[in-house]
């Protein structure tokens, strides 16, 4: 293309002052900058780009005085059109969200008619224990007035043989058949009070008999503390001489077991370990329990409690094992406790200490510890089996039980049903309580891992979790980057017909209007 051609359709823009142009490439600066603060482009958000142009228009208008006023009114009819249009997303919006709640009430009618007839199904039970009550009453008020009325014409009686007899009219006093019968009575009443005067006081031989018997106890009282007195004297020679491993088999096996005591174990812990030589107080508690069998009383809980202890501080589960394992103890809370606490100190056997603990806390009726041992082996098929078994567990057993093994597993079968049966705990209380004992990363996961449909299966058949501690589970779980089920649960929430949304700046809701709307 030649010069002149270019210089025939070329049109030369208009020029441009120095003000100009700097307050253009100013307005330019300002637009750049600040969609790249607020982080959006020409698709969005549309409200923040909004505001960044309505500010540049703004300036313009300030910039261009001759055209201010035509200018001004322009932006005016576009923000009245961008409100409208605003305003219309709203109303939208709004109407969207009655229209999810209108049709979620036949869901909600199902849920309300399935509760009624739960509680009149409750109603009918409660009827019929009653009734069964009632009768019960009914039937032992009707034996004591029988009772009474046979007190009162039997145990009534006359000393004068001049006054009537009691019970008899004077027609009866003198009729022979009448007589029969009431002497009769009076015969069993006599045979009665003979053998309770029988069991109550004794003859004064029976009173000699018991004074010799006594005499020979304290007699035989006398032997044994001479044979105590000359069995501790061999014991502490044995010791004086440094012959600990005879002194600790003398000990074990001393007559009547007198030597088997804790003035002994003292002794002999006294003595510590020799180089090169079994620990004495190991071999005194190993010959005693592989004897108790013999005896007809086992050996006594404090002395199980320091052999145990003995055991594992020389590394001899293996002796305990035996010692549980045969019923040579007197199993006690403490036992389990030292065995529980080594197994902590000592991974490897770990599995095997909570196995002992398990069989002595079962012995000793203490089941919230059996039941702890029992999830801390990973075993939460038969921990929930026991707990259906016990039956004596209360949900502040369960929630403690949860703080010292917050085991997801465990958590998530104590809040669904076993077995046919309803779950043992609200799960919506359970991660508010995890939340309020800073175990937030239990229940974090806990509700990672659970969906929609669960978590509506859960809220609509959970009586205990009220609709605003569900609302406060939303809540943490928006908190902690769980928007969805956030979504989902609040979703649920306003599909219940009567439930409104509370904020939390609205201090003047009353929380129980859904009850009575």
């Amino acid at each position: 293309m030649s010069v002149q051609e270019i210089n025939t359709h070329a049109v030369l823009p208009p020029i441009m002052s120095r003000s100009d142009k700097e307050f253009l490439e100013s307005m330019q600066r300002y637009i750049i900058t600040e969609t790249e603060r607020v982080g959006c482009n020409e698709e969005g958000p549309a409200d923040e780009y909004y505001i960044i142009y309505r500010n540049v228009f703004d300036k313009v208008i300030e910039y261009v005085t001759a055209y201010k006023s035509i200018l001004t009114t322009i932006k005016k009819e576009y923000d009245t059109f961008i409100e409208t249009i605003k305003k219309g997303q709203r109303t939208a919006f709004h109407l969207h969200g009655k229209l999810k709640v209108l049709a979620a009430q036949p869901t909600a009618l199902v849920y309300y008619r399935k509760r009624t007839l739960q509680h009149e199904a409750k109603m009918r039970v409660v009827e019929n224990n009653s009734t069964k009550i009632q009768l019960q009453i009914d039937k032992m008020k009707q034996l004591r007035a029988e009772h009474d009325t046979k007190e009162v014409k039997y145990c009534t009686f006359s000393k004068d043989p001049s006054k009537p007899i009691p019970g008899m009219t004077l027609q009866e006093s003198i009729n022979l058949d009448a007589l029969t019968k009431y002497l009769k009575h009076l015969e069993d009443k006599y045979a009665e009070i003979k053998q309770v005067m029988s069991k109550k006081y004794v003859p004064a031989q029976r009173k000699a008999d018991l004074d010799k018997e006594m005499i020979v106890i304290l007699k035989q009282r006398d032997v044994a503390e001479n044979l105590n007195k000359e069995l501790q004297f061999q014991f502490n020679e044995l010791i004086s001489l440094g012959e600990y491993e005879k002194a600790a088999c003398f000990a074990a096996n001393s007559p009547r077991r007198i030597l088997q005591n804790i003035g002994t174990v003292n002794k002999l812990k006294a003595v510590g370990k020799i180089r090169g030589k079994p620990f004495p107080l190991l071999l005194f508690f190993e010959a005693i329990f592989s004897t108790s069998c013999a005896h007809r009383r086992p050996i006594d809980a404090e002395l199980t409690l320091e052999g145990i202890k003995c055991a594992l501080s020389e590394k001899r589960l293996d002796l305990v094992i035996n010692w549980v394992t045969q019923e040579r103890l007197t199993f006690s809370e403490e036992a389990g406790d030292v065995i529980c606490d080594y197994g902590e100190q000592n991974t490897y056997n770990k599995a095997k200490c909570l196995a002992l603990a398990q069989i002595i806390y079962i012995e000793c009726s203490l089941p919230n510890k059996a039941l702890l041992c029992l999830c801390k082996q990973g075993q939460i098929h038969w921990a929930m089996e026991y707990i259906g078994q016990f039956k004596d567990f209360t949900s502040n057993d369960l929630m403690q039980l949860i703080k010292l093994c917050p085991n997801t597993e465990l958590i998530q079968c104590l809040t669904k049903e076993w077995n046919g049966k309803p779950p043992f705990l609200s799960f919506g209380l359970v991660i508010l309580h995890l939340f309020s004992i800073d175990m937030k990363k239990v229940g974090i996961k806990l509700l990672q891992e659970i969906n929609k449909d669960a978590i509506e299966h859960l809220m609509i058949n959970d009586p205990f979790c009220s609709l605003e501690e569900w609302q406060e589970v939303a809540n943490i779980c928006l908190q902690n980057g769980l928007d969805r089920l956030s979504n989902d649960i609040m979703s649920i929430l306003r599909s219940q017909a009567g439930v409104t949304e509370i904020s939390e700046e609205d201090d003047t809701v009353n929380l129980m209007q859904h009850v009575f709307w």
